[in-house]
């Protein structure tokens, strides 16, 4: 269980007789509070989104679903409290588990002993079968959904539950659940994803129960899940005496594998002994302790009066629909005040970036930049530095600041060596609070265990990796949405801008992850009222006239490009042109690089990218920072990256003011983070519980390619929307 988070102000105080005494998580579903009934038992209560509760379908499944869960009495399980699935938000509280997750538990204390693990297997199976016999699928067995109790294991979350069978609470053709733990029909997005899925993700945990690693690795969600589908687990750690039976529960074919049931006679007979190692007991002792002796939530004070910028209008809700479901999520809440917009608003009033020196009377905190300023990346690192040392300076003239930043600069030149030695320097200076970078997936999987060891905060601003989970890396911030989201906006594109029937993705087998991924969820997603046509290039091959052939032939109006190749995706853009077609082409951020524009020549005219960065100069607002920039670095145009390394400053001088009084520390900073929504030039930067990722929404472009280059378009949403 992670730590209990202050109600917010748009917080309800009560639901149902039940007092709300803080957040537990909140998802795509609604939001999940620790509650005490008027008895004094405390209970998780989760509220769904009014956007579901409109939906009268989702209301008759809902309240089904509730009813089977209420049935639901095993040990192993948590039992259902109270609903109401009539209420204008349907709700439903189940008893609340105060112990640790199975995530936290092996995090901070490794792996458990072979007994341990048969235990906790042998009674979440016996779980699972209590689930599978009232007709549900659980869908997301995981360590975070067991909760450890000094008796046994709890499996919690049904949130994404459904009816076996059915497709009650999640729309077909998307991947539901946590990668690294799926089964490969989820992988695929299949339909048929009955009890053997459960009992496959089972076995993923107890692989990680037994040796503290995935039994598909890690890396980024398309790698992970083309593991699952493609590979064999990695079972080189697991004791011997349970190799065979979890073999079995990860068979590719749901038909090989154990029910339930049969997994749990094979994991029993248990004796009711001690189960945990010994320091867990103390570990549950104490998140008990920390929630049993809760206060009642004090009154919220009264709203301060607004200051421009102070808050962002929240996103209207609407009824569940294709549309919705590609927004990906929303962004709303209070914006921090005293960075981007309003040290910008100075400017064109005439302040000057940089004109206040730093002050011997406040505290001065370092951010180290850990960049690639020479290597393969070497542009992108540079201009992060740039835009960094522009926020430095800009922050450091404000009169009413309460400390200082300075800013210490090291290259790792693009090579992962380098970047743990980087690493390595900056978290042995005691005078460094937080990181930006690394500049390249590579360098950021390198260096990254190494801040998390010194609990150094990093930002990331450049990497589309996934490979780091909150759960796995604390210290990740990565300031932009991951690769493997950005198929999304292209499908709106298509949908509300192109008005597309026919689409024709190439599944370019030469960069096999990242075409995998997108073809798969373009497929999976099609633009409104449109069909999808998948057409694969073998990795060998170099022409790809066949591809535009048939391209032609089905009469298809769009092209994806789904590799991540740009020298690949001109020669695909070549015979599109030679061939005669002239409808959309797409394509995502990997692509739109100079080889890509210089090979392909005037066919990449028309092509609409996806992309995590802005063109400053395309954007409202942001004159005062384009003209300190090009004035300052004698450059003729603003480098990408610049302008959200100069976010990811003040984004970190918040959470550093957060602090109050106190004397700012790295753990603080770790954990303080994570709760700041800060509205930048480029963006708004928060994170969604309880998964705690960067909100993708606001944080995804699109751009086309003109006769001058490309041109920035904006925020995907808006362009879609106008």
């Amino acid at each position: 269980m992670g730590a209990v988070q202050p109600l917010r102000r748009d917080d309800p105080r009560s639901v149902g007789g039940f007092l709300l005494l803080g957040r537990l998580g909140a998802g795509g579903m609604g939001v999940v509070y620790l509650a005490r009934s008027t008895g004094g038992t405390l209970v998780a209560l989760k509220v769904i989104r009014a956007e579901y509760a409109d939906d009268a379908d989702f209301r008759v499944r809902f309240r089904r679903e509730a009813e089977a869960a209420a049935r639901l009495g095993g040990p192993w399980l948590v039992p259902v409290r109270d609903a109401a699935p009539e209420a204008p938000e349907p709700w439903l509280a189940t008893a609340f588990v105060p112990g640790p997750s199975l995530a936290d538990a092996v995090r901070l204390h490794g792996p458990l002993p072979v007994r341990g693990v048969r235990v906790l297997g042998a009674r979440l199976a016996e779980a699972l079968t209590e689930v599978h016999s009232a007709g549900l699928v659980h869908r997301d067995v995981k360590p975070g959904n067991v909760l450890l109790a000094l008796d046994g294991p709890r499996l919690i979350d049904f949130g994404i539950a459904r009816s076996s069978g059915s497709t009650a609470l999640t729309a077909s053709g998307v991947v539901i659940g946590s990668p690294g733990f799926l089964s490969p029909e989820q992988a695929q997005s299949r339909a048929d994803i009955g009890p053997p899925s459960d009992v496959f993700s089972l076995g993923c945990v107890l692989v990680y129960a037994a040796t503290g690693a995935r039994p598909f690795g890690t890396g980024s969600a398309p790698a992970v899940l083309f593991r699952t589908v493609h590979e064999a687990p990695d079972l080189a750690k697991v004791p011997l005496v349970l190799v065979e039976l979890l073999t079995a529960c990860l068979a590719k074919d749901p038909a090989d594998r154990p029910t339930a049931d049969e997994l749990r006679g094979a994991l029993a007979p248990v004796d009711d002994g001690p189960w945990l190692p010994a320091e867990l007991p103390r570990l549950i002792a104490e998140h008990s302790a920390r929630v049993l002796t809760m206060p009642d939530p004090e009154p919220l004070p009264a709203p301060a009066p607004a200051t421009a910028p102070a808050q962002e209008i929240a996103p209207e809700r609407s009824s569940l629909s294709r549309r919705r479901l590609l927004t990906l999520g929303s962004a709303a809440g209070v914006v921090a005040v005293g960075g981007g917009l309003a040290v910008w608003n100075a400017l064109r009033d005439g302040g000057t970036v940089g004109s206040a020196p730093p002050s011997g009377n406040r505290p001065r905190y370092v951010i180290g930049l850990h960049g690639d300023l020479s290597g393969r990346r070497g542009p992108d690192g540079t201009a992060q530095e740039r835009g960094a040392r522009l926020a430095v300076d800009a922050f450091n003239a404000r009169a009413d600041r309460g400390f200082d930043l300075a800013l210490t600069v090291r290259d790792d030149r693009g090579d992962t060596r380098r970047a743990r030695e980087v690493a390595a320097a900056f978290a042995a200076d005691r005078t460094v609070y937080a990181v930006i970078g690394p500049t390249g997936d590579a360098e950021t999987e390198s260096a990254a265990p190494v801040y998390e060891k010194a609990l150094l905060p990093m930002l990331a601003l450049s990497p589309g990796t996934d490979a780091f989970t909150t759960a796995g890396n604390r210290v990740l911030f990565q300031l932009r949405p991951a690769d493997n989201i950005l198929w999304a906006p292209l499908v709106r594109y298509l949908t509300d801008v192109g008005a597309v029937r026919r689409t024709a993705v190439v599944d370019d087998r030469a960069t096999p992850m990242g075409s995998w991924m997108t073809a798969k969820n373009v497929a999976a997603n099609p633009p409104s009222q449109g069909s999808v046509s998948t057409h694969a290039v073998p990795a060998g091959s170099e022409d790809f006239a066949p591809l535009a052939a048939a391209v032609l032939a089905g009469r298809a109006e769009a092209v994806v490009y789904g590799g991540t190749s740009p020298r690949r995706a001109a020669r695909c853009a070549r015979a599109l042109r030679a061939a005669g077609f002239t409808g959309i082409c797409l394509a995502t951020q990997p692509v739109l690089e100079k080889a890509f524009l210089s090979e392909a020549g005037d066919a990449a005219e028309g092509w609409v990218f996806s992309a995590t960065y802005v063109d400053p100069a395309e954007l409202p607002g942001a004159d005062a920072f384009v003209t300190s920039y090009l004035k300052r670095f004698r450059v003729r145009r603003v480098e990408r990256y610049a302008m959200e390394a100069y976010d990811a400053v003040f984004f970190l001088a918040e959470g550093l003011a957060g602090d109050g009084e106190r004397t700012a520390e790295r753990g603080a900073l770790v954990r303080g983070l994570r709760s700041v929504t800060y509205r930048g030039l480029a963006k708004t930067v928060e994170f969604r519980p309880p998964s705690q990722e960067f909100e993708p929404e606001r944080g995804l472009f699109l751009y086309r390619v003109d006769k001058d280059g490309p041109r920035f378009l904006g925020q995907y949403a808006e362009v879609v929307k106008g």
